[in-house]
């Protein structure tokens, strides 16, 4: 199991509610830094993780941490007549509901407060389960696993898509002096919450990827489980079914 970290050290605030205010602190300048600091490579893992999950024809989607939803409206591209985009930070959403409504997906997409780790869903409901950039930010993984099993339909898909380590040099050594020297900086002149970025960095390099994240998915119950690395191991796409 990953190193708990906390983006406020000197917080007495639970895990989940610091993650919630920092996240809320930087809504309004998310969907620019994140195209920033991944080059806009994230667009493309993202597309990747949209063709994986439509090509299983989903009725439904349920996208978690869905953020200011970008994936969730990208998979309005599928044959998903509903996606539901659950995110607990109100900030988040809030940009996330605007950019639906641009796009007049009102109707397609809906977009909750809720927590991962007590899903306010049936058993059995979606057809497909996404994570883009959020798993690491559950306070309880194996909890939040778990609620996302409960939800997903006998063979449903659940696709992770998350940051990792690269762990081949040279791109070992350049992954580590970009999270530890470069994202902080960029975070602290583009953010006003001055931890965020720093915290964000810190979690990749703790949270577990490759194997053993499989091997916590395969524990929760899950089957047909493969990870994919993506740009030199900078990202996986994890790929599970029930």
């Amino acid at each position: 199991m990953s190193k708990k970290i906390n983006p406020y050290k000197d917080s007495s605030l639970s895990k989940k509610e610091q993650v919630t205010r920092m996240f809320d602190n930087i809504s309004d300048k998310y969907d620019g830094l994140n195209r920033v600091i991944s080059f806009g490579i994230d667009i493309k893992w993202r597309k990747k993780v949209v063709n994986i999950i439509g090509a299983t024809k989903p009725n439904n989607i349920l996208d978690i941490a869905t953020g200011t939803g970008d994936l969730a409206i990208s998979f309005a591209s599928t044959s998903a007549e509903k996606i539901v985009g659950l995110d607990l930070s109100p900030g988040m959403l809030e940009v996330g509901k605007e950019k639906v409504s641009r796009l007049n997906l009102d109707d397609k997409i809906e977009m909750v407060i809720g927590d991962s780790e007590a899903l306010p869903f049936d058993s059995g409901s979606f057809d497909a389960v996404s994570v883009a950039f959020g798993v690491r930010n559950f306070e309880n993984l194996e909890k939040g696993l778990s609620e996302i099993y409960r939800v997903l339909k006998p063979g449903g898909i659940f696709v992770v898509l998350e940051t990792s380590v690269p762990t081949k040099a040279p791109y070992k050594q350049g992954y580590q002096f970009y999270t530890n020297a470069i994202l902080p900086v960029i975070g602290k002149v583009f953010s006003k919450d001055k931890s965020a970025y720093s915290y964000l960095s810190k979690s990749a390099s703790l949270f577990p990827h490759g194997e053993a994240f499989n091997n916590i998915l395969r524990k929760i119950g899950f089957i047909n489980v493969e990870d994919k690395p993506q740009t030199f191991g900078a990202a996986s796409i994890y790929v599970a079914s029930k």
